[in-house]
This record gives C-alpha cells, structure tokens and sequence, in this order.
C-alpha cells in the first residue's frame, strides 16, 4: 500500500470542504491507495501541462483530486483538490507543479 502526502495549499483546500465531502475524500484516498493506477492520466488539458499525474473524482464527481503516483518512495503527491468549474483544480495544480520546477 502506498504512503501520500499533500502540496501545502492541498491540504489547505481539503480542510475548506465540509466534513461530509471530507469523509467522501478519505473513501477515495484509500482507494487510490490501495490501486494508485484507478485515477486517469492528465496530460495537456486546456494548454495546461499535467502530464504524469492523475484525476480521481469524488463527491459524485463534483471534486478531484490531482495526484502523481511515485513508485520510487512508494507514495502518492496530492497536488489539488477542488471542483472542475472553469478548469479550477487544474489550474492550481499546473501552477503548483510549475514552481516546482
């Protein structure tokens, strides 16, 4: 089973989110956990760069969260975690893996 951890400003969006989306959060999460390849490969989306991560939904799919599986530490990167709403949580994660570089 694979290890995670958050982008800073990932974690700050997951504590916004009522406890009710949060529960549905942690569902997911373990999900990805166990099966890290269940989320789908993001590549350029909207001339946003995402290649190497993936999209989960959750919340009947009003939120996702973007993710990069690494299989060298055996951990899952939590970049974004938001609603699809005018790109949203693509946008913040193509900005958080760009100051990355």
């Amino acid at each position: 089973m694979y290890d995670f951890y958050f982008h800073p400003q990932a974690e700050v969006e997951l504590k916004k989110l009522n406890r009710s989306v949060q529960l549905l959060f942690a569902k997911k999460l373990k999900q990805i956990l166990r099966s890290p390849e269940i989320g789908v490969k993001l590549g350029h989306k909207n001339h946003l760069n995402l290649t190497g991560f993936r999209k989960a939904y959750f919340n009947n799919k009003r939120h996702r969260i973007v993710y990069r599986i690494e299989d060298e530490t055996i951990r899952i990167y939590i970049v974004a975690i938001g609603k699809r709403e005018e790109m949203e949580v693509y946008k913040k994660a193509a900005h958080r893996i760009s100051d990355n570089n």
